[in-house]
């Protein structure tokens, strides 16, 4: 017996709604899938006929018409693979189109950054006035040169202790996620405020103890990662800059300020501790003038001369 498109939806709604399926997903299922088949037969193809090239026609005539958001499209898809997938394994159709079809993930929004010369505007603000505020300010500027020095987590900056700081070779060694463990450099910059920062510590603390957390209160308990953060911001209201400042925002500088100057991936994925090359592609920016230069440096064939 020969079906018709709408009857063998209306078979598959059927078995979903035995399944238990929610009516609201079941109304949702049959508005989108009588679309996708309207629509084919309104360009008159056949539902043997139908071709991965035809739901991808679909799918860019829906997002024109109706400005559908990514979301939509995916729930859209979604509702018509399972309906293809049910038509394969009743033999209504030879093949399903719609298996191998994926739609473009829309791009992960690039975080939002800050020039280096807001960066050197809060890192290299005059002292406050008070002696208090001085030790703070020195705590703090050790904090704010590692955050974008080396692209800490916050729970990285809090977690660290004395004897994870190598300064002579200028390096951290990182508990990151998971626990994991990885080594990172660290700038002079860095270095200079850190050392700076040491000199204030005995202060508080009253001893050197190279287990103990480096950035300590003023009573001398570890700093918390609200506090770091509070005075993360607070540092660049006294720098008079109009910027939200976080400590994920200098890592997101960091990032993208090292790969842009750099465009080595692999190694700013290594500072990071990111587990996925994806992850760090997020900060990518194509320069297509660097591609350019990369391309005549490295392609055997960049400066081929035909001799005829």
């Amino acid at each position: 017996m020969q079906h018709t498109t709408m009857q063998l939806l209306s078979m598959w709604l059927k078995e979903r709604e035995i399944q238990n399926q929610s009516k609201h997903t079941l109304s949702a299922y049959e508005r989108d899938v009588a679309d996708f088949l309207n629509y084919c037969e309104q360009q008159n193809i056949p539902l043997q006929s139908i071709e991965t090239s035809d739901l991808r026609g679909y799918l860019a005539f829906k997002v024109e018409l109706n400005q559908l958001s990514s979301s939509s499209l995916q729930r859209m898809l979604s509702a018509i693979r399972q309906f293809m997938k049910w038509a394969e394994q009743g033999q209504y159709l030879l093949f399903n189109p719609s298996d191998d079809f994926q739609l473009k993930r829309q791009p992960r929004p690039l975080p939002g950054l800050i020039d280096i010369e807001t960066i050197h505007q809060i890192l290299d603000q005059p002292d406050p006035e008070s002696p208090t505020q001085q030790q703070l300010w020195v705590r703090d500027k050790a904090i704010l040169e590692l955050l974008y020095s080396s692209g800490l987590r916050l729970s990285e900056v809090q977690g660290l202790k004395i004897k994870d700081i190598d300064f002579t070779r200028q390096l951290l060694r990182i508990t990151g996620k998971g626990n994991k463990m990885r080594v990172v450099p660290f700038g002079t910059k860095a270095k200079d405020a850190v050392m700076a920062w040491l000199q204030i510590y005995p202060l508080w603390n009253g001893d050197f103890v190279p287990e103990a957390q480096i950035f300590i209160t003023q009573k001398g308990n570890p700093l918390g990662v609200r506090q770091i953060e509070n005075r993360v911001k607070y540092q660049a209201q006294r720098a008079g800059v109009g910027v939200d400042l976080h400590p994920h925002l200098l890592r997101h500088c960091f990032a993208s300020h090292m790969l842009s100057n750099s465009r080595d991936l692999r190694a700013v994925q290594e500072m990071l501790g990111h587990s996925n090359l994806t992850t760090t592609q997020i900060y990518t920016h194509v320069d297509f003038d660097h591609l350019a230069q990369v391309y005549d440096q490295a392609h055997p064939r960049a400066h081929f001369k035909s001799d005829s």
